[in-house]
């Protein structure tokens, strides 16, 4: 508790002071351009992460960044989402996992979850897809493969999940919402993004810095997620390869040309790439 006071005083001595103009106009409102969607873990929060200013982020964090589907619970994320949309028109989503995710690791174990933590045995049951996708076709994984494909099929999952939302999926007809899917690397920081055309999370680029070359070729690499077929995760059940770690890519960030320039180059220089 007193590292937390010390914090708060540091916050108000020499944090305040350097952006006292930021803090009037949020005080007269706010106007985030990016939803984040994460993990409840506390080592990876999405302020830092990304070096966001305040204001910046409008967050919901739950366990294994889970988003129920419309109407199945009438819980926070719902809110917070159908928020997100209408009153905050928001154009960005990020739905971000994250390696050795407790949540995930629930999965692999149900059975004793269930008499010990009822509550998390009930929550996991909104990626059930994830689950059963993996055992259905992966149960022959060891453990750490199996959980890394988990983390990685859960967030496709909680974005199919998301889409089920009239306000998102109004937006996204009318192109105004774009959504991304991310993994959060504990091991080395990294993150790596989802690439619909490469169906693979490699590490994210933008187009906000003029220096690179934006026509330099796409190499396999990053986290791999490789679909035998063109249809989008969920869509159909398409088979799921296993995840790979190889060389870095040129990656790419689709959708970041919608940011404030100012906000996507903190966001793009926190991911640390």
């Amino acid at each position: 508790m007193e590292k937390l006071l010390r914090g708060l005083r540091d916050f108000q001595e020499n944090y305040i002071p350097d952006r006292q103009e930021l803090i009037d106009a949020l005080a007269k409102g706010q106007s985030p351009r990016v939803l984040f969607i994460g993990c409840s873990d506390s080592r990876v929060d999405p302020t830092i992460i990304t070096q966001s200013e305040i204001g910046d982020l409008f967050v919901i964090r739950n366990a294994g960044n889970i988003i129920p589907p419309y109407e199945a619970t009438n819980g926070g994320e719902g809110a917070t989402i159908e928020y997100a949309m209408e009153a905050l028109d928001i154009g960005q989503v990020i739905v971000c996992g994250h390696t050795q995710c407790g949540a995930m690791k629930g999965l692999l174990q149900l059975g004793d979850l269930e008499e010990k933590m009822p509550l998390v045995y009930n929550w996991l049951h909104h990626t059930e897809a994830t689950r059963r996708l993996v055992d259905d076709h992966y149960s022959h994984l060891d453990k750490k493969d199996k959980l890394d494909l988990l983390v990685a099929q859960n967030v496709l999952t909680q974005i199919d999940n998301l889409q089920t939302y009239p306000s998102v999926r109004s937006k996204l007809h009318s192109g105004e919402l774009d959504i991304h899917g991310w993994i959060y690397k504990l091991e080395t920081a990294q993150i790596l993004a989802y690439d619909e055309e490469s169906k693979a999370f490699v590490p994210p680029h933008s187009k906000i810095f003029a220096d690179r070359d934006a026509t330099q070729p796409v190499k396999p690499g990053g986290l791999s997620l490789v679909f035998n077929d063109t249809v989008r995760p969920g869509a159909g059940a398409p088979s799921v390869a296993l995840p790979e770690f190889s060389e870095p890519v040129q990656p790419h960030w689709p959708g970041a040309n919608r940011l404030r320039p100012e906000q996507a180059a903190r966001i793009y220089r926190g991911a640390g790439v």
